[in-house]
């Protein structure tokens, strides 16, 4: 979870909309991505543990998950934080082995900036070991132009987003243009790039780069924010939309506390389905 509220409410407010909200488990999370490929959209699977999860439960999770999908629908993502496995590779291969033999890559998200080192280390080391792997690189770090470097030749899809946790060193500047900075870096390369964003004019500009670069992208859409712009654009473009789709106990929760820190939403909301501008 993000800084935004003292741990002592998060905690509480985990605890409470646990009690109260049935999360969506692995078979819904399977079920999704069948419904998902009917409507002509891919699925990245994003298994979000409890306030307290261990990694033996994260582990047993996502190996439902790869049991309920088995192999339905190629070309969906698994994914995970490596955090919460301790960045441990026994752990990591106990939930890859079985998502690549269901068909899954299994796929980082960007976690704090002190962690980004050892997280691109299991990037690398996974795409060694299963010939595929994924990583989110936020755009307002300054260190993410170095990454995408590294990994611009590698069998590393890579999801870019604005970024939810600030660089200890100061932001890039601009997050718009250093989005698309990172777009231009990468442009040319042969593994997928996803842009995460719901803005539509960011969207329609670092798709087109890609596109005329003849790179393959998709545009990425989180679960339960407005999207109905921003996936006209794709469609307009002939770019494939995969729906990041969180699934587990601490979903719930950690959706109640950016629905607190932005208030906002609801007339974003409003204003997509009328396809007006924020």
């Amino acid at each position: 979870m993000s800084a935004g509220i003292g741990t002592t409410v998060r905690v509480a407010l985990s605890r409470t909309v646990e009690a109260v909200a049935p999360a969506p488990d692995a078979v819904a999370a399977a079920r999704a991505a069948l419904s998902l490929r009917e409507r002509g959209m891919a699925a990245t699977l994003s298994y979000f543990p409890a306030w307290n999860g261990v990694p033996d439960g994260i582990v047993t999770a996502c190996g439902a998950l790869s049991h309920a999908l088995n192999g339905a629908v190629p070309g969906t993502c698994l994914a995970i934080k490596a955090s919460p496995l301790h960045f441990d590779k026994a752990l990591l291969r106990a939930v890859a082995t079985p998502a690549s033999a269901s068909g899954m890559t299994v796929v980082f998200d960007a976690l704090t900036h002190a962690q980004a080192g050892q997280t691109l280390d299991l990037v690398e080391w996974l795409a060694g070991e299963y010939g595929a792997s994924g990583t989110a690189l936020p755009a307002r770090w300054r260190r993410s132009l170095a990454d995408a470097e590294r990994l611009r030749d590698a069998p590393v899809r890579i999801r870019l987003v604005k970024g939810e946790w600030a660089d200890p060193e100061g932001d890039a500047g601009d997050r718009t243009a250093a989005f698309l900075e990172l777009v231009q870096l990468l442009a040319g390369r042969s593994a997928p790039v996803g842009v995460a964003t719901h803005d539509p004019a960011l969207a329609r500009a670092a798709l087109a780069i890609l596109i005329a670069s003849g790179t393959p992208c998709e545009l990425e859409q989180l679960r339960g924010l407005p999207m109905k712009r921003s996936s006209r654009v794709a469609n307009e473009l002939g770019v494939p939309v995969r729906l990041y789709w969180p699934f587990g106990p601490g979903w719930w929760p950690y959706a109640a506390e950016k629905l607190i820190e932005r208030p906002y939403l609801p007339k974003w909301w409003v204003v997509d389905r009328l396809g007006g501008r924020r």
